[in-house]
């Protein structure tokens, strides 16, 4: 292992540090939110759910865009409609609407998803039974139909979706094979039936492709809320390892002044023993253990991750050296470097969390695909500062290249070619990314040259660089 932090003549990254071109990742560093994800995806959804407010208010709407459509049909046109049938099955949906506005908080969820599948099935079946008592498919207002299983599609599960989208598809088949004509048909005019059929099959059609595409959007939707809610817990977790510092070094100075009194007491004590004795030794045992004590306590004191103004910054080759050691496991050589350009002033750098995470995952991926090596370099000069992480290994795959940068890819579900057989979710690239950009990190991957997979993480200097000590 090389680490060097004096400024050393180096060339521009290129020879040393390999530029990085297109965003890929061979595949996710390992996964460790700090918390349970389960417990996380189930606060989730406990927000999810149709407010009740949202679920009359569109009712309203559509009994006043019903009633508004019959009536002006009826009387504003003068055309003849079974205006009792309208009438009635609009005012089922009215009183549905009043038992949901008066039994219901307006701030209340449908939490259940057999309640969620009833109201929505309901929707369908009344819009469908009022359009068979004007047209069918033929009525230009059956498009209608797409709005209740859209809705389904994006607040409830695959398979209860599904259901509602069929019973959808049912009604569309019932409307086209039984419905009361439009009332154009007393002034003469039939429409063909190839034109009928050509309504019935894209009224399905649109049913069909709308669902599909509001479930891929919310699935979408809940897969990146998931994976930013775990990335807020890692976070936290990081900020929190990062307080304790501070709490032991606070410790260890409370603790400084009772453990000096202890060993001038026992010392006191000792004096007027003979060490031969066992009260002597059970003397000089605790002049020992507090001895101990106190060493402990000045390396607590000392420790990097104190959260005091000195404490919050770190040499480039302590943070380096910091994200490499855990994952140096005697079979993986982890080399650090730190060169800078000719005349740059030293760079020390502030104890950031969202660093140390996002770099040691990235080290910890390297490992577990490298075939002997993995090298960690940094760049610096007046103005930036570049961070490399690589590996001798097969590169990256294919098979993710196009989605990298979205949670959830991964190809190691089972932890297969993984050295701690890590069984990912395919969080941790996302995670890592996401952390090092909010200190204002540009992330980019690639292979590099000479094989291997390339990670490279870079800041201007005035982002990271710790303020100058008084």
């Amino acid at each position: 292992m090389t680490t060097t932090d004096a400024p050393t003549a180096a060339p521009p990254p290129g020879p040393e540090l390999d530029r990085a071109g297109v965003e890929t990742w061979q595949d996710e560093p390992h996964d460790d939110p700090g918390g349970d994800v389960e417990s996380i995806w189930d606060s989730a959804q406990a927000r999810r759910g149709l407010p009740i407010r949202t679920l009359t208010l569109l009712r309203w709407a559509s009994v006043v865009g019903q009633l508004t459509a019959v009536l002006g049909v009826r009387y504003g046109l003068g055309f003849s409609l079974p205006l009792g049938w309208c009438l009635g099955t609009i005012a089922v949906s009215v009183g549905m609407n009043l038992l949901m506005s008066f039994g219901w908080p307006r701030s209340a969820r449908l939490a259940g998803r057999a309640e969620t599948m009833l109201q929505l099935g309901f929707d369908i079946l009344q819009l469908a039974f009022l359009l068979g008592f004007t047209g069918g498919v033929t009525n230009p207002f059956s498009l209608l139909l797409i709005a209740p299983v859209a809705v389904a599609a994006a607040s409830l599960p695959t398979r209860h979706a599904a259901l509602l989208g069929g019973i959808a598809l049912i009604c569309v088949a019932c409307l086209a094979l039984w419905s009361a004509p439009l009332p154009w048909a007393a002034a003469g005019f039939t429409p063909p039936p190839l034109i009928r059929i050509a309504e019935t099959v894209a009224l399905a059609v649109g049913v069909a492709f709308t669902a599909a595409y509001a479930w891929q959007t919310q699935a979408e939707a809940q897969r990146m809320e998931l994976a930013l809610a775990t990335t807020q817990a890692v976070l936290a977790r990081e900020q929190r390892l990062s307080a304790l510092g501070g709490l032991a070094a606070a410790a260890a100075h409370e603790l400084g002044t009772p453990l000096a009194t202890i060993q001038v007491v026992t010392k006191e004590m000792a004096r007027g023993l003979d060490p031969a004795t066992p009260l002597g030794e059970d003397v000089a045992l605790l002049i020992a253990q507090a001895d101990r004590c106190r060493e402990i306590l000045r390396k607590l004191s000392r420790s990097p991750e104190a959260g005091d103004v000195h404490h919050s910054r770190m040499s480039l080759s302590q943070l380096m050296d910091e994200v490499a050691d855990p994952h140096r496991n005697g079979q993986i050589i982890i080399n650090t470097e730190v060169t800078c350009a000719p005349g740059a002033q030293i760079l020390q750098v502030r104890r950031l969390p969202e660093v140390l995470h996002g770099l040691s995952a990235f080290v910890e991926n390297a490992v577990d695909f490298a075939e002997t090596s993995v090298e960690v370099l940094a760049y610096y000069d007046g103005d930036r500062l570049v961070i490399e992480v690589r590996d001798d290994g097969p590169g990256f795959s294919a098979e993710v290249m196009s989605r990298l940068g979205e949670p959830y890819v991964t190809t190691r579900s089972q932890g297969e070619n993984s050295r701690s057989h890590h069984l990912g979710m395919g969080l941790g690239f996302f995670i890592a990314k996401t952390l090092l950009e909010r200190t204002g990190a540009k992330v980019e991957f690639r292979n590099a040259r000479r094989g291997g997979a390339l990670v490279s993480a870079r800041w201007r200097r005035a982002r990271v660089e710790a303020p100058a000590e008084i």
